[in-house]
């Protein structure tokens, strides 16, 4: 489907706008697509210029009149931590978006994704099992697509540095998970939102893993943060059984801050992702946000 000469695209926004990458990913693409955007609250950075559609993603069974003028979608939705069943209708949702997208013969399809992690995760949480079946349905649609997987994201009210910082501030010790020597590439969410925007404009095939500017082992980071706290670094040094014991009691507690799986993914030594190229100006570095927090 091809834009009407002298209008922007139109683009359908799949997922949360409010969440950390949709409260980036809108300022970047406002200057350049018509949004027709499908979640189920409004966003308050949702203004009169998108076209806000209130849906549960899992509940849509017809997506062609969402469809309809679309060039580009751009599938954000997905959970941290639900039911099963909550994932499986998920899946089916967004499936029933890439068949739609095939008769309508949408011009591109970008998906956010994650990055590998370890086999027993990838087999047994259904977190990622049915993300590669929506990943796998978007890889054998034949549609041109773009699947972007970020390693650990950061920025304003995200559940990465802020909360670590936030507990560095509030108690004697820092949690540390085995020994700290695994890696990370943070990946500032501003950045992600801007390979997004380059992505949904280009033609580039296949899936993509990306990390920030920097790689650190996290005992590194974690020193870093408590330097620009002005604080000695002092942790609370956790075996990967004790780790997920501890976030398994946080979740019973009722806490979002960490799941035990992100715990496992972490020490895996599996998310210190390359950079991104092709930007037209250098991703973001980890130092001057963790200040910012810091004065914050």
């Amino acid at each position: 489907m091809t834009a009407i000469p002298g209008t922007p695209p139109r683009l359908l926004l799949v997922g949360g706008a409010g969440g950390l990458v949709g409260r980036a990913v809108l300022p970047e693409l406002r200057p350049h697509f018509r949004i027709r955007s499908v979640h189920r609250h409004l966003a308050a950075n949702e203004g009169r210029d998108i076209e806000w559609v209130r849906a549960d993603v899992g509940d849509i069974q017809d997506w062609a009149p969402l469809l309809k003028e679309t060039q580009v979608v751009l599938n954000l939705a997905w959970y941290r931590w639900e039911s099963e069943a909550t994932f499986r209708a998920l899946r089916d949702g967004l499936r029933r978006l890439v068949e739609a997208s095939k008769s309508a013969r949408v011009d591109r399809f970008v998906q956010v994704s994650v990055p590998p992690a370890p086999p027993s995760l990838e087999t047994g949480l259904p977190y990622l099992v049915y993300k590669r079946q929506v990943d796998a349905a978007i890889s054998e649609s034949g549609l041109s697509h773009r699947i972007v997987r970020p390693t650990l994201l950061f920025g304003r009210r995200d559940v990465l540095l802020s909360v670590m910082m936030r507990t560095m501030r509030r108690y004697p010790l820092f949690p540390m998970f085995g020994d700290g020597s695994y890696h990370v590439s943070p990946i500032a969410a501003a950045d992600l939102a801007r390979v997004l925007r380059r992505e949904a404009q280009g033609s580039g095939q296949g899936t993509m893993d990306l990390g920030g500017p920097e790689r650190f082992t996290y005992r590194d980071l974690t020193d870093r943060m408590f330097r620009v706290l002005g604080k000695s670094p002092r942790y609370w040094k956790l075996s990967a059984t004790g780790a997920r014991r501890l976030t398994r009691l946080m979740v019973a507690l009722g806490s979002t801050s960490l799941y035990p799986y992100e715990v496992e993914w972490l020490m895996s030594d599996m998310l210190g992702l390359p950079p991104y190229e092709g930007l037209d100006t250098p991703l973001q570095p980890v130092g001057p946000f963790i200040e910012e927090l810091a004065r914050g």
